[in-house]
């Protein structure tokens, strides 16, 4: 059974910002780094990987095969791989993602299948509209705040109507933006539905440790 959350929507943006940024510090500081193997969700969030298979994910072309596994409790692409999305779709929420690359790896997650934030090994560098954490080819990060390629990673994006704040590594990089259409590599055009979380599996080596979400309340 396919799961749609539909929330009412945030009069004060602000508070959303404010929210996020706390809950992310605070899970960050609660955390523990070096634990690969744990794969619980922060509070009041329900985990769409489970660190043990993939059963809740499906392969975006269903006549290919998948080389995506899990090992040491964490999800691992072999690429040239597929694209994987979830079971269910979602409207407004809190997404929280662990995840971490190769060297010169990229790899991207779709907010309802349809809007890409991206995944890239660019520790060091500037900002532009296809660097880490960017909504790729449309909204560029306000600053780079990328971790060196192999280490662990965090992500924390807030996705409302088409208003989009994503924190990367508990520094706020694109603030209560608006999303002005779909991403290359979108699932379909249907804006205004419910849709997917799907993770990118054909460009670069990515391991995802935690990927957890909760309605936007």
């Amino acid at each position: 059974m396919r799961c749609r959350w539909f929330t009412r929507r945030f009069r004060e943006p602000s508070c959303v910002v404010a929210g996020l940024i706390a809950a992310a510090v605070a899970w960050t500081l609660s955390a523990n780094p070096a634990s690969a193997a744990d794969n619980t969700p922060p509070e009041g969030f329900t985990a769409l990987f489970n660190g043990k298979d993939l059963h809740n994910w499906l392969p975006r072309d269903p006549r290919a095969t998948s080389h995506w596994y899990v090992e040491d409790d964490v999800m691992v692409n072999t690429p040239p791989d597929i694209d994987l999305y979830t079971r269910q779709v979602f409207d407004d929420f809190n997404l929280h993602v662990e995840f971490k690359m190769d060297k010169n790896s990229n790899s991207g997650i779709y907010l309802r299948g349809r809007y890409e934030v991206q995944l890239l090994d660019d520790y060091g560098r500037g900002t532009e509209s296809h660097g880490n954490g960017s909504v790729y080819s449309r909204i560029a990060p306000l600053k780079n705040a990328s971790k060196p390629a192999g280490e662990w990673q965090t992500f924390d994006i807030t996705l409302i109507g088409r208003w989009l704040t994503v924190v990367l590594n508990g520094e706020t990089i694109i603030d209560n933006q608006h999303l002005d259409g779909i991403t290359g590599g979108a699932l379909d055009s249907f804006e205004n539905m419910p849709g997917p979380i799907m993770v990118q599996g054909d460009h670069g080596r990515v391991w995802f440790r935690r990927i957890s979400i909760r309605p936007a309340l």
